[in-house]
């Protein structure tokens, strides 16, 4: 077991290095190997619906944006509701830094950007960087305005 207590302030939610054991490597592991892998199921059946053409016609990332959205507000509750919920660090590791973490994708994000402006998308490419960004941080931000209001 690590040496942190629950998380009550942002500036707790950062272990040390050396205060990781491999228990919670292993729920971070676990946990972005489920957000990795509904990122793509994401991806899959956003294509398989035909609400998507094939990534080498990309005219917008919509998967990409919808998962990075929900990946923000996933990581606003869980880092607003852990100690109300009673996770443990590692639960909420796993869930934070694992899931979301592998949900969530800058990579792809900027991939995809510049592959918009290399295409001659120029609107498209200065709205999704405006969306992915304001949606973002909205996202991140509405379960903390929520649980204050209470």
């Amino acid at each position: 077991m690590t040496s942190y207590k629950s998380y009550s302030t942002v500036s707790d939610r950062r272990p040390r290095l050396y205060d990781l054991t491999m228990k919670e490597l292993l729920y971070i592991f676990v946990g972005g190997g489920i957000g990795s892998t509904l990122r793509y199921i994401a991806s899959l059946l956003w294509q398989h619906l035909r609400l998507h053409p094939a990534y080498s016609d990309i005219i917008f990332p919509w998967p990409t944006l919808i998962v990075n959205i929900v990946g923000c507000l996933l990581i606003g509750l869980f880092y607003t509701h852990s100690a109300s919920w009673h996770l443990k660090p590692e639960t909420t590791i796993m869930l934070t830094t694992g899931l979301c973490g592998g949900l969530t994708t800058f990579s792809t994000f900027s991939y995809e950007s510049i592959t918009l402006l290399r295409t001659g998308h120029t609107t498209l490419f200065i709205i999704y960087i405006s969306i992915s960004i304001i949606l973002g941080l909205a996202a991140v931000l509405a379960p903390i305005l929520l649980t204050s209001i209470r």
